[in-house]
C-alpha cells in the first residue's frame, strides 16, 4: 500500500509514495549506526552550528514550509507559518542552551572525585503524528542531535512531503549524513525497527493505542520510551475570572489546529452562577468562526485532516446526543458555505460545535474528541470543578481562570495533570517540560528534562 499526501479540503491527491523495503530500511539503519559513532564525539559547538542553521532555513523559508503544512493536513496557512517559527525557535533554543543542561554535575562524597555525566543513548526512533507536522518533530529533533543522538522519523503516514522536508532540513543545515532519516513506512514496519538492537529508544506522540503498541514492543526489548497521547483538558471557568478574557481564551483554546490538538481545551468547567452568560457569549463568538479554505489568510477553522476523523467527530456528536447531550450550535456540516462550494464540497469540514447536558459519566464525556467540538459541564464550586476536571482518564494540561487566590491554590495542587495555566491558554514552550499522566502518557520533552530523557545518565566515582 502506497503513502500519500492528500489535500483534506478538496479530497484531491497531491503525491504518492512507496513505503521502504525492508532492504531500504537495513540500509538507513546500518547509516545511523555508522553516523552516531562519529557524531557522538562532535563538540557541541558544532552541533550548535548545525542546529542553528536549521533554524535560519526554516525562518527563511517559513511561508513555503507553511503552505506544505496546508496542503497536507488542512491547517489554516496562518498557523502553519507559525507553526514553522515555532519549529525554529526551539532550534535556537537548545542550539543555546543543550551544553548547559548536560554539563557534568560535582556531587560531593566519600570519593576523590565523583560526579555525573551525560551521554548520548544511539539511535532514537520518533514515531510523530499529522496535526503539528514540524512542531512535533522538531520539538523532538532538536534536543535529540545537541544530546548526541541520531533519529529515525516514522511520521504519520498522511504527512510524508513534511516528513521528507524536514530531513532535507538538516541535510542542509549540515548535519552528516544519517544523523536525521526520515523513513516513509506503515506502523506495521515499527516493531521490526524497535526490535534492532542497534534502536536505544523510542518516542510517541499520538494516540493511546498506538502508545500502548510502541511501548509494549520496546518493553519486550527494555528500551526506553517516551509517551505524550490524548487529552481531554479541562477549562474552568469561576465567577471570580475576568470573563471577556476566559470567552475570547475558550474560542482559542479549543480551536486551535481546527480542534485537532492534543492540548486544546475539551471539557469547559463553568461555575453554575456564569454559566449561562458564558454560554451566551461562548455561542456568538463560535457562530462568527470562518470555516473555510485554509490557503485564505482569513480562513480560521479549516478541514479535518482525514475522512476518517470527520466521521469519527461525527459520531461522537451523535453518542452525545444519544446520551442526552443538547447541540447549541454546530452538529451540521452540511450547513457549512464549504459544503456547496464545488471547490470544498469533498472537504472534511465539520462546525464549531458545543454540546451541553452531557452526562459526566457517559462513555463519550471519557474520550478525547479531536476536532471543534466542545463540551460544556456546570458546577457549583471549586470542590466540584477539581472532582470534575479529575474525573477523566486523561492528564495532560488543564487550564483555570480565578482570580481568587485560595482557588488558584487549589486548582494547581489539586488538579491532576502534567500541567496547569491559571488565567492563560495551554501551550507548549521550549523553556518548560511539557508531558502528561494518567492515560495521556509518560515522561518530558522540552525544557532541561526533555534533553535528558534520551541521555545515559552515568555516575562516576573516583579515589
Amino acid at each position: 500500500m502506497g503513502i500519500a499526501s492528500i489535500n483534506p479540503a478538496t479530497g484531491e491527491t497531491i503525491q504518492t509514495f512507496e513505503p521502504l523495503t525492508d532492504e531500504a530500511i537495513a540500509l538507513k539503519l546500518d547509516q545511523a549506526q555508522h553516523a552516531f559513532e562519529r557524531y557522538r564525539t562532535i563538540p557541541f559547538s558544532q552541533r550548535a552550528q548545525w542546529l542553528s542553521a536549521a533554524a535560519q532555513i526554516l525562518e527563511h523559508e517559513k511561508e513555503q514550509f507553511g503552505k506544505l503544512m496546508t496542503l497536507e493536513m488542512g491547517k489554516p496557512i496562518g498557523p502553519s507559518i507559525a507553526e514553522v517559527e515555532k519549529s525554529a525557535w526551539v532550534c535556537r533554543y537548545y542550539a543555546e542552551n543543550a551544553e548547559k543542561f548536560l554539563a557534568p554535575v560535582a556531587i560531593e562524597t566519600d570519593a576523590s572525585q565523583s560526579y555525573v555525566i551525560y551521554q548520548p543513548l544511539g539511535i532514537v526512533l520518533a514515531v510523530m503524528p499529522w496535526n503539528f507536522p514540524f512542531w512535533q518533530v522538531f520539538r523532538f529533533l532538536a534536543p535529540a542531535l545537541m544530546a548526541g543522538n541520531v533519529g529515525l522519523l516514522k511520521h504519520a503516514s498522511n504527512v510524508p512531503q513534511s516528513a521528507l522536508a524536514i530531513e532535507d532540513i538538516c541535510r542542509r543545515a549540515g548535519f552528516p549524513a544519517g544523523v536525521f532519516q526520515t523513513l516513509l513506512i506503515g506502523a506495521d514496519k515499527v516493531a521490526q525497527i524497535v526490535n534492532d538492537d542497534r534502536v536505544k529508544a523510542a518516542t510517541l506522540t499520538g494516540s493511546e493505542p498506538a502508545g500502548a503498541s510502541l511501548a509494549a514492543a520496546c518493553g519486550k526489548q527494555i528500551k526506553k520510551t517516551v509517551l505524550e497521547l490524548g487529552g481531554s483538558d479541562p477549562f474552568i471557568v469561576m465567577e471570580s475570572a475576568n470573563l471577556d478574557e476566559a470567552v475570547s481564551t475558550a474560542v482559542t483554546a479549543r480551536m486551535i489546529n481546527s480542534g485537532q490538538s492534543c492540548i486544546a481545551a475539551k471539557r469547559f468547567i463553568v461555575q453554575e452562577s456564569i454559566a449561562d452568560e458564558f454560554l451566551t457569549r461562548l455561542v456568538d463568538k463560535y457562530a462568527a468562526l470562518k470555516v473555510g479554505d485554509p490557503l485564505q489568510r482569513d480562513t480560521q477553522i479549516g478541514p479535518l485532516a482525514t475522512a476518517s476523523i470527520l466521521h469519527e467527530i461525527a459520531h461522537q456528536v451523535q453518542l452525545c446526543q444519544e446520551a442526552g447531550g443538547k447541540v447549541l450550535i454546530g452538529g451540521d456540516p452540511s450547513a457549512l458555505p464549504t459544503y456547496a462550494d464545488p471547490r470544498l464540497k469533498h472537504g472534511n469540514f465539520y462546525p464549531p460545535t458545543i454540546v451541553v447536558d452531557v452526562p459526566i459519566d457517559a462513555a463519550i464525556a471519557q474520550e478525547e474528541i479531536f476536532g471543534p467540538v466542545a463540551m460544556v459541564f456546570r458546577v457549583p464550586d471549586v470542590e466540584a470543578a477539581i472532582r470534575l476536571a479529575n474525573h477523566s482518564p486523561f492528564g495532560l494540561g488543564s487550564s483555570a481562570w480565578t482570580n481568587i487566590d485560595s482557588e488558584r491554590d487549589r486548582f494547581i495542587q489539586d488538579i491532576e495533570a502534567g500541567c496547569v495555566f491559571i488565567n492563560g491558554m495551554v501551550k507548549s514552550d521550549p523553556r518548560l517540560p511539557f508531558g502528561g499522566i494518567k492515560r495521556s502518557g509518560y515522561g518530558r520533552e522540552l525544557g532541561e528534562p526533555g534533553i535528558r530523557e534520551f541521555v545515559n545518565i552515568k555516575t562516576v566515582w573516583v579515589k
